[in-house]
């Protein structure tokens, strides 16, 4: 009668019981939470998603101190200061050519946004890719356990095919896990990317519109206030 208790799920186990397949993903595992972490990190220190600074610069702006509303932001770190920055001292230098400040504004937020993107991509890859590991993994482990089963004819050993079918199984679980914490992972990148590319728009919108107009029509605050809830609604 075999004694044994349940088999534990270490990393001794994991390795020996998974095969080359478990080692593939667990490898993978640790690139996608390398770059997981590095992405954190980088949105942090980048300040994506607050915006307040811009929205205070823009204010000023828009309400003829320029001065100090470049001041307010030409340190700052956050993506949208960056880009209302720049367009800034574009339109305080170059504003005759409002075209070609506006087309270079455009350049730096799709830098901006491109630096936020990468690596990204390497993780959903990662995160698609995991499953299929998964799968392939326990097939060739049913493939070797109904080969064992067969080569022993009619000596079966049930505790032996039960070895292997958790075997093959195993590799589907973990792929199944990677797939499942670092598919999270990417949409959440995502969608801060994608709401900080939104308020960027939104904001250099704004900014343009009242400058090309000069004014007219809406009032300062209006259009500040306007950009600032469209931004707000984005996070």
């Amino acid at each position: 009668m075999n004694d044994q208790g349940p088999m534990t799920l270490d990393l001794p186990t994991l390795i020996a019981r998974g095969g080359p397949v478990a080692v593939i993903l667990m490898v993978l595992s640790v690139i996608a939470l390398a770059m997981s972490l590095y992405k954190i990190l980088q949105f942090a220190f980048a300040r994506v998603g607050r915006h307040k600074p811009a929205m205070v610069a823009l204010d000023r702006w828009f309400e003829g101190d320029r001065d100090d509303a470049y001041e307010h932001i030409m340190n700052d770190r956050a993506p949208l200061s960056r880009v209302l920055a720049h367009a800034m001292r574009g339109v305080t230098h170059n504003g005759t050519h409002l075209e070609t400040v506006k087309e270079d504004t455009t350049r730096v937020a799709l830098e901006e946004l491109r630096d936020l993107r990468k690596y990204i991509r390497g993780i959903e890859l990662i995160s698609q890719t995991a499953p299929l590991l998964g799968l392939f993994g326990t097939v060739v482990g049913m493939i070797q356990a109904f080969s064992q089963l067969q080569a022993s004819g009619a000596a079966v050993n049930p505790a032996a095919l039960a070895g292997g079918i958790w075997t093959a199984l195993l590799a589907t679980a973990l792929g199944l896990a990677v797939a499942i914490v670092f598919s999270t992972i990417t949409a959440w990148l995502e969608s801060r990317v994608e709401n900080e590319r939104s308020v960027i728009e939104t904001t250099m919108t704004g900014f343009f519109a009242h400058r090309i107009t000069g004014g007219q029509g809406r009032g300062l605050k209006d259009v500040s206030v306007v950009t600032r809830g469209r931004a707000s609604h984005a996070n």
